[in-house]
């Protein structure tokens, strides 16, 4: 676990960096948000932990546009309970109240260490995939994990590290899919400084972070074929070259790759190395569709209601028995992310004792396990969605969506942000303008039905 701890390490800050080291995280101070960035760019981290004091939002805002993902915790004393609440709507995931509690800061470091490892599972199918994966776990082998959308692939790749002799350094992901071809190179391989506009100063790329530790190569069927090559060559003899840099750099990581094609027909057409291929496929985990996987429904259901009940400080629920069928009776066409999407919503929208079939509606009012295919579903959304857009304008739509997503999470405007995909100062500037247009927009804990 590497932390790094920004502010002034007055004697309670200090403290709180003792407790973290005694808990095994190797810590770095730094002074200031500037000071943070320099050496999250230059080293990574696992976790920042912040003094409310310093300009948290900024440090946020930075680590975003340079999409870096290290999550920020704020810390300070309990009077300052307006900054605390401004830390955490600017996006930090906890908030330490200070002195530090050993056994929070020692809660909050497990949390973190852990960050989405968690498997549920029962059935047989997924059985057999996780026994192959603790029993090459401890190897250095290349793995490559495949499956529809949503089936978990990053988090059975997060187990396969936490169960080697590696789990106890960096767990480093990067989403090919998600990176322009034109900025992936550095986001892997890192810069120096000059090396091309924009690069202010030397970063360390994704393969430098994760050094000691595992790097995962999520959707790596979508890296472009040139990229491909320095990929290989970067796996072959454990050294890459930063882009605008002389000299090569070593580094002994562990390579998992995801995809949800099918490699050895990219390779047959031509976008993917069959060289590369070969070196990526030493192991491969094929998980399961959450249909060919029945018996874990239920059980997912269940942790991902206790999970978002925590997340939101509400009780927490069963399910009715026929909530549970009508689990157990859906498709599931979007795998486990469409069920943990399905279940926090229900969470959010029950107020009973219990989830019903109606609380696990979806916006469009089906019910789960609807009777049209896929085809028809589809025309009717489609029709329907046309049938409410036309003669509106495009800043109506926008209002509308940007203020029923606000609503769905119940005034929580860092959740709507990460929805809508847009960050939370644009969605702040756009809340402002409807208020003074005079539209009603909910306060945090509210919806504008309840405001």
């Amino acid at each position: 676990m590497r932390l790094v701890i920004v502010g002034r390490l007055n004697g309670q800050l200090s403290a709180a960096s003792r407790i973290a080291m005694q808990r095994g995280a190797s810590v770095t101070h730094a002074d200031s948000v500037a000071q943070a960035m320099m050496v999250v760019r230059a080293r990574g981290a696992d976790l920042l932990m912040v003094d409310v004091g310093e300009p948290i939002r900024e440090l946020i805002e930075g680590l975003e546009n340079e999409r870096i993902r290290t999550p920020v915790v704020a810390c300070g004393t309990s009077t300052d309970a307006r900054a605390a609440v401004a830390a955490i709507q600017a996006g930090a995931k906890e908030y330490i109240p200070l002195p530090p509690d050993p056994e929070l800061i020692a809660a909050v470091l497990e949390a973190i260490s852990a960050d989405q490892s968690a498997m549920v599972w029962q059935d047989g199918a997924m059985e057999r995939v996780v026994k192959l994966a603790e029993q090459i776990a401890r190897s250095d082998a290349s793995v490559l994990i495949t499956g529809e959308s949503g089936t978990g692939k990053e988090v059975l790749a997060r187990h396969v590290h936490q169960k080697s002799g590696r789990r106890m350094k960096p767990f480093v992901s990067v989403n090919c899919a998600a990176i322009p071809d034109a900025l992936l190179e550095s986001e892997l391989f890192g810069h120096e400084k000059g090396a091309f506009t924009g690069a202010i100063a030397r970063r360390i790329g994704k393969f430098e972070e994760a050094n000691g530790g595992t790097l995962l190569l999520d959707e790596i069927s979508e890296m472009d074929v040139r990229l491909q090559a320095k990929l290989l060559r970067a796996i072959q003899e454990r050294v890459i070259d930063r882009v605008g840099g002389g000299k090569p750099v070593p580094v002994d990581i562990r390579i998992i790759a995801t995809s949800n094609r099918t490699l050895a027909d990219e390779v047959k057409q031509g976008r993917f190395r069959e060289d590369l291929f070969y070196r990526l496929n030493v192991v491969h985990l094929r998980l399961p569709a959450l249909r060919e996987r029945p018996a874990d429904i239920v059980g997912l259901a269940d942790h991902f209601a206790r999970k978002y009940a925590e997340a939101n400080g509400l009780a927490i629920r069963g399910f009715t028995a026929e909530a549970r069928a009508a689990l157990t009776r859906a498709p599931w066409k979007g795998n486990v992310r469409e069920l943990e999407n399905t279940i926090h919503r229900a969470v959010l929208l029950t107020s009973g004792e219990t989830i019903d079939v109606e609380a696990l509606r979806s916006p469009e009012g089906d019910s789960l396990g609807n009777a049209a295919g896929p085809v028809e579903r589809a025309a009717m959304t489609a029709e329907a969605v046309t049938r409410a857009l036309v003669g509106r304008t495009v800043a109506d739509v926008e209002r509308d969506l940007i203020l029923d997503t606000l609503d769905h999470c119940i005034g929580n405007r860092t959740h709507a942000a990460k929805i809508l995909g847009i960050s939370i100062r644009t969605l702040r500037n756009k809340l402002n303008e409807y208020v003074s247009s005079g539209f009603g927009v909910p306060e945090p804990g509210q919806t504008r039905a309840a405001g």
